[in-house]
């Protein structure tokens, strides 16, 4: 075929653009790490907790975020959601803060559990009587009633968006609980006293109302959602073992019963200062933060570190497959056990992740969604649920109206054959480098981003600096890397499936034409 001028001009400056980004790219993160290491602060206090500090002085404003070293996979068995409950305990204050009359309070909160847990002892004996559960319950409710009125609701949150603050807001994941917001640099101490305040001496106010809350969170996000509950299978089957089969929500019976009391032992074995990293970034000066840490932080005692996780995942050794039937539309999951974050090959399965899912010219996204046209959209979990421990990568398709799971997995799995047994073309491994590197750049010109970005892969390799020296390791990706490791994890011994299949009700026409739109990935 004949390629017009006008195009074979537009293809050699895009080859151009390609070359310039690569080596702009190359020489922003050789300058930004020489100069990093000048602005960054690392301080840890006496009893553990760790703090990096980064002077960016572009706007006069800081963002935050606290990396706690908790998450589902440190929960016990009937405790699952508790590291998702504490998250919202977090924020609702302190002995000082969110209160009209804190003894007063103390006495009516202490008050509370005991009448709840005197109801949940009834309730869950082997012969509950109906009546006393009844009147237990009434007795609760009451103590309910007689704590809220010393509450004042969301006094955290008000203070914070009073003072210029945003962006509140926090997460719970498999491996890690995070909580985060910016404020105006002259607001350095307010934020030393708050985020020390509410975990020296968290309050759980509004627990029972607020375990009704996540319920319903899980609910709508969850068991009403077709996608929720095939993943919440998913999950549980990929994992037979370790602790990432935990739901992070939790299981609604878990929920249902979890204690006041559950929780503060929870928050009193996780939440050490040792356990937890804080990045500040923003308009900060070191030498004027790190007294306020002492003098606020430093209040916290040091505690113990909770123990590791024992349990190792054993080597899968046979498909599993979880099959869910539903009215919604039909979905495929294929996921594939893989070494934790941490491993030598990372950089190797973060190629294979980006150039078999990452938007219109990955592998998955034109084959199946634009030529073939049998799916409407494609994508992929690189690290599924968490990755501080061996976990699965997970590609996903939605089949297009009319087409089966069936077309989507085969179309899939020749994909991913395809890098077993041919290399990857020399565009795609520039593509891949190219798209890592402007990711970090992306992300070190938003302070909220970078401090994100520090306290993960200081949580996770025990140094801040490898986030840098991580994007340096994509240069070293060689073709066949990506062959041997896709020969390793594209195995069927290896491989999870899941699937939604429609289940039509009686009397509704099945659509037999094949006809997908185009999605993105």
């Amino acid at each position: 075929m004949r390629i017009s001028r006008r195009v074979w001009y537009r293809v050699k400056y895009t080859v151009f653009l390609m070359v310039a980004w690569s080596l702009s790219v190359n020489v922003a993160l050789a300058q930004d790490l020489e100069s990093f290491e000048q602005r960054v602060t690392q301080h840890t206090l006496k009893n553990g907790w760790t703090f990096i500090l980064v002077e960016r002085s572009v706007a006069p404003v800081f963002s935050f975020i606290t990396r706690v070293n908790v998450g589902s996979a440190q929960e016990g068995a009937g405790q699952t959601g508790l590291a998702h409950m504490f998250e919202h305990m977090a924020f609702k204050g302190t002995p000082r803060i969110g209160t009209r009359d804190y003894p007063a309070e103390k006495k009516a909160l202490v008050a509370l559990e005991e009448a709840y847990q005197a109801y949940q002892t009834e309730k869950l004996s082997r012969k509950p009587d109906a009546d006393t559960v009844q009147s237990l319950y009434e007795v609760f409710k009451q103590r309910q009633e007689d704590a809220a009125q010393y509450v004042i609701k969301n006094e955290f949150g008000d203070i914070i968006e009073r003072e210029g603050g945003v962006a509140l807001n926090a997460f719970t994941g498999a491996d890690v609980t995070g909580y985060f917001y910016s404020l105006p640099s002259n607001k350095v101490e307010l934020f030393a006293y708050l985020e020390s305040e509410r975990f020296l001496e968290p309050v759980f106010r509004e627990f029972y109302e607020e375990r009704a809350v996540v319920m319903e969170e899980r609910r709508l996000r969850t068991e009403s959602q077709p996608f929720g509950r095939l993943l919440e299978q998913f999950v549980s089957t990929a994992f037979m073992a370790h602790p990432y089969h935990h739901p992070v929500i939790g299981y609604a019976s878990d929920i249902q019963s979890y204690t006041m009391t559950d929780a503060k032992l929870f928050y009193k074995a996780q939440y050490v200062p040792a356990n937890m990293v804080t990045a500040i970034v923003g308009d900060i000066q070191a030498k004027k933060v790190i007294p306020l840490l002492e003098k606020y932080f430093g209040r916290i005692p040091a505690g113990s570190l909770p123990p590791p996780i024992r349990t190792v995942e054993p080597v899968s050794i046979s498909e599993k497959i979880v099959i869910l039937k539903d009215p919604s539309q039909p979905l495929y999951l294929e996921g594939y056990h893989k070494p934790a974050a941490t491993h030598d090959d990372q950089p190797v399965y973060d190629a294979i992740d980006d150039i078999l899912t990452n938007g219109r010219t990955s592998r998955l996204f034109r084959s199946l969604v634009r030529d073939k046209q049998i799916a409407v959209s494609v994508g992929a979990y690189g690290a599924y649920p968490g990755d501080k421990y061996p976990h699965v990568w997970l590609a996903y398709g939605v089949p297009g109206r009319g087409v089966s799971n069936q077309t989507v997995q085969q179309a899939l799995r020749e994909e991913f054959d395809k890098l077993k047994t041919h290399d990857v073309s020399d565009e795609e491994l520039a593509r891949f480098r190219t798209r890592a590197k402007a990711g970090l750049l992306r992300a070190l010109n938003n302070n909220l981003g970078l401090a994100m970005h520090m306290t993960d892969y200081h949580m996770l390799f025990g140094d801040w600096r490898e986030l840098f020296r991580y994007i340096h390791r994509f240069d070293h990706v060689t073709k066949e890397d990506i062959r041997r490791v896709a020969q390793a994890l594209f195995q069927p011994t290896n491989r999870v499936v899941g699937m939604i299949e429609t289940e039509t009700p009686p009397g509704v026409a099945i659509p037999t034409s094949a006809s997908a739109g185009e999605g993105q990935s």
